[in-house]
């Protein structure tokens, strides 16, 4: 076995990037402080080929030197858009027809594992802040809350871990599970 060189990988450029079909899935960040988190979910989102991130209350925006860091290049291929309120990004993904999907340990939340995509639907993941998680009042804006089942000592995941894993489960439904 020999590992791959990257010019072998065979990945697209940024203009071919924005040209293709994207994932039906926007991730919205609800105030995440960690510029690390915000790129490493950038470059989560490229590799996917999610259509946006949608950036809010005190999440930062590039150009950053720290998100750049962690996104590596992604945030010129992913499309972003920032909003001062979480509700004015929910409410906009609701009129475009999103489902809102708030990756959060909730009552009546659905499990991962258990949760059944649909091909005609667009999704909109929404990760809260790395403490607090996403607010109460994003929550019951929710069509419903997915939960990340856990079995060790923490009740939590980073939030780009977090991010890896539900983006990776909903791509594969997606693109792999029909």
């Amino acid at each position: 076995m020999r590992k791959l060189k990257n010019e072998e990988l065979d990945r697209l450029s940024v203009a071919e990037y924005k040209t293709i079909d994207k994932t039906p899935i926007v991730v919205v960040l609800d105030n995440i402080r960690s510029l690390n988190n915000i790129g490493s979910v950038f470059r989560t989102g490229d590799g996917f080929c999610i259509e946006a991130v949608y950036l809010c209350g005190i999440t930062a925006t590039p150009p950053n030197k720290d998100i750049h860091k962690t996104a590596l290049g992604a945030t010129e291929s992913v499309n972003w858009k920032y909003f001062t309120e979480t509700e004015d990004a929910v409410n906009e993904l609701k009129q475009n027809g999103y489902k809102i999907i708030s990756v959060e340990q909730a009552e009546k939340s659905t499990s991962l594992e258990n949760f059944e995509t649909k091909s005609t639907e667009k999704y909109a993941l929404i990760f809260g802040h790395e403490v607090k998680g996403v607010a109460q009042k994003i929550v019951d804006m929710s069509d419903i809350c997915l939960e990340i089942p856990q079995f060790g000592t923490k009740h939590s995941f980073n939030i780009s871990v977090s991010a890896g894993i539900v983006l990776w489960d909903l791509f594969k439904k997606l693109k792999y599970d029909k």
